[in-house]
């Protein structure tokens, strides 16, 4: 046997170890992601509305929303600052509460007022906000242009009506996260939509307010707050 036919077989296995190194050298592949699905939204707990009514009065809410949530007109002022709560949902009264603690939705007086309530008091008084009867318009406002936007939208703008997730005087909105407009009060209706629009308001769920309301003039929003503020 020559030489080189000798040498052959130590050839082969060097070769193989180099190779097996190699293998073990790279680095694992990344596992598959696995699969999630979307975590649902928590449930707000259930806040007792006869307590809720005596608390209201004892941590002042009532001074500006109104006992039973119709608002207190003395006490608005021309900036809008405060809604009407009569019949809103206790879920999107509660994401209000937390983004008003958080700094996501600004607002100088509800910050303050978020942060010094208790939680369970806070879900008694909304659930007695909640339990009462919607809030009313007095039934003057008239808007042909606020109510072609808030029934049928604007296609060709790419408008949504506004009624498809808020509902109207006759239905609810389609999500307890969506707030019931019908019947709140003009100025803070108006205040709001500006807001929006401007981006001092950002907490719309999924930011869609946003998009929205800046395809609108001014005077499509002032006559949107005037058609809404009507509704009884």
């Amino acid at each position: 046997m020559s030489g080189v036919q000798r040498r052959l077989p130590w050839a082969a296995a060097f070769l193989l170890a180099g190779a097996a190194a190699l293998v073990q050298a790279a680095p694992p592949k990344p596992a598959a992601p696995k699969a999630t699905t979307a975590k649902p939204p928590v449930a707000t707990p259930a806040g007792n509305a006869t307590l809720g009514r005596d608390k209201a009065e004892a941590e002042r809410c009532i001074e500006c929303h109104g006992e039973r949530g119709q608002g207190q007109e003395h006490a608005n002022g021309p900036e809008g600052k405060f809604a009407k709560l009569a019949g809103q949902s206790a879920p999107y009264l509660w994401k209000q509460i937390e983004d008003f603690r958080s700094g996501a939705r600004k607002h100088d007086v509800m910050a303050v007022m978020a942060r010094s309530v208790e939680d369970a008091d806070l879900h008694d008084i909304l659930a007695w906000f909640a339990s009462q009867p919607p809030m009313q318009g007095d039934g003057t406002g008239q808007s042909d242009a606020g109510q072609r936007l808030y029934t049928q939208g604007d296609a060709g703008r790419g408008i949504p009506a506004c009624a498809s997730c808020h509902g109207d005087a006759q239905r609810a909105p389609v999500t307890p996260q969506h707030p019931r407009l019908a019947g709140q009060e003009y100025r803070y209706l108006a205040q709001q939509l500006h807001d929006w629009r401007s981006g001092w308001r950002r907490n719309s769920p999924g930011g869609v307010m946003a998009p929205i309301t800046a395809k609108l003039t001014d005077a499509e929003l002032d006559a949107l707050a005037l058609y809404l503020a009507g509704l009884r």
